[in-house]
């Protein structure tokens, strides 16, 4: 039986349809939920980057931090709280983005509301009157993110000044699992009773916290800074003496410097130290609390946004911490492979030598040995593209054999502000410049 022709009008309106529909099948797979690697880069790329022309400015981190644990006691999560980051920027942009992650959560996150704002004072909950922005994923007010992976927010336009503080708000409704933290935030930062998530008043953050919680990035689209640089560390990196609050970590007087000082190279600093890590060893929890260097160092340092540079203080903890690495062969090995990975990348790398730590309950002869053993080849020009000699610098300048007022002779060994300050000092800027060096 022949089928009489289809009406054009009729065609045309099947058509129609049929384009929609091919239309809401990609753009339910385009928008998922949450990006399967976490990065921030990825999502530029999903994204298109920005709302803004690619000769307009480039997308930059501007701050970082790394998941270092699984907070303890936290097995159902902060179920019905707001979680308000504080954060200080390096570089400033007229648009930003996050990075949220559930590393150490057996459990999926739903985070149903979230909000970027400036804050109206350092280290305040208040948001700055006309900042305050609902934050989406995948143009979805909620996000879902799976066990050990991150998801990145849509960027959203505000004017971000360099060395501002942002609160950064998360609401979950229901138990999570264990939630993925900064232990050593250096920072206060803030939680309320209920969905509080734009509030612009800070009078429900009743409960304060020394935490960073889910928070791991914050990217802004900057026509100033030309790209990062990653700082990979222990205790030193992640600042764990200095003045709370203040921004004194050797990280920030570095940004600072590359802020203010002339022939500076234009870079935002992002700070992935975490206290007690170590080159070569994870810690024990599953996932590992702690993970090393090696083992984090595509997260945490090549996979931020902007990277041109990296930095590397690591070492100490290999030799002091049991079970204690006494082959300094081993540790230079593990240094040279992360300056090989960010090499691929075409990456140019700075090591630190190993501070010193005479004084400390560690302390052994045999011990000091190995670092001077990894001193002297991290100094011979072997392991880095270029050398920053915080053992010097946290000697006394008077009577180098001395350790400077400035660091403490305790049993932990960190710097005071004005030893942080000397670290970022002792950093040749020039040699954050360029590309990866040739073969080493």
């Amino acid at each position: 039986m022949s089928v009489p022709p289809m009406p054009r009008r009729t065609a045309y309106a099947v058509l129609a349809a049929l384009a929609a529909v091919v239309v809401l099948i990609s753009t339910a797979i385009f928008v998922g939920v949450g990006n399967s690697d976490g990065s921030l880069d990825a999502a530029a790329r999903k994204s298109g980057g920005s709302a803004a022309p690619a000769s307009a400015g480039t997308w930059v981190g501007t701050w970082s931090t790394s998941a270092a644990a699984a907070e303890p006691n936290t097995l159902r999560g902060y179920a019905g709280m707001s979680i308000r980051n504080v954060v200080h920027t390096s570089v400033g942009g007229s648009q930003a983005r996050i990075q949220l992650s559930n590393l150490y959560s057996a459990r999926p996150l739903t985070i149903t509301h979230a909000s970027l704002a400036l804050a109206a004072a350092p280290s305040n909950p208040t948001a700055a009157a006309g900042t305050m922005r609902r934050l989406t994923f995948g143009e979805r007010s909620w996000v879902t993110i799976p066990p050990g992976q991150a998801a990145t927010s849509d960027p959203v336009r505000l004017d971000i000044p360099e060395a501002a503080d942002l609160l950064v708000t998360t609401y979950t409704p229901r138990a999570s699992g264990s939630v993925t933290y900064h232990p050593h935030a250096r920072q206060t930062s803030y939680l309320a009773r209920g969905d509080r998530t734009e509030d612009t008043a800070g009078a429900a953050y009743t409960e304060q916290s020394p935490y960073w919680r889910y928070l791991t990035a914050v990217d802004v689209w900057s026509t100033e800074a030309h790209g990062a640089v990653a700082v990979i560390g222990d205790s030193i990196t992640d600042g764990i003496t200095s003045t709370a609050g203040a921004n004194h970590r050797w990280t920030d007087f570095l940004a600072e410097r590359l802020r203010t000082e002339p022939d500076a190279p234009r870079y935002s600093v992002l700070n992935s130290g975490i206290s007690g890590n170590r080159v070569l060893t994870d810690g024990t929890q599953v996932p590992p609390n702690n993970p090393s260097a090696l083992s984090r160092f595509e997260r945490d340092v090549l996979s931020r946004t902007g990277v041109k540079a990296v930095v590397v203080e690591l070492g100490v903890n290999d030799i002091l911490r049991p079970p204690h690495q006494t082959d300094a062969d081993a540790i230079v090995g593990g240094l040279r492979r992360l300056t090989e990975q960010a090499h691929a990348r075409g990456l140019r790398v700075v090591g630190a030598t190993l501070a010193p730590f005479y004084g400390h309950r560690g302390y052994t002869p045999r011990l000091e040995a190995v670092r001077q053993q990894v001193n002297t080849r991290i100094r011979s020009g072997e392991v880095f593209d270029a050398v920053v000699d915080f053992d010097q610098a946290l000697r006394d300048p008077v009577s180098p054999l001395r350790l400077r007022p400035a660091y403490d002779s305790g049993d932990h060994l960190h710097p005071s502000d004005d030893g942080y300050r000397a670290m970022a000092r002792a950093l040749d800027l020039d040699d954050l410049k360029g590309g990866a060096a040739a073969e080493l």
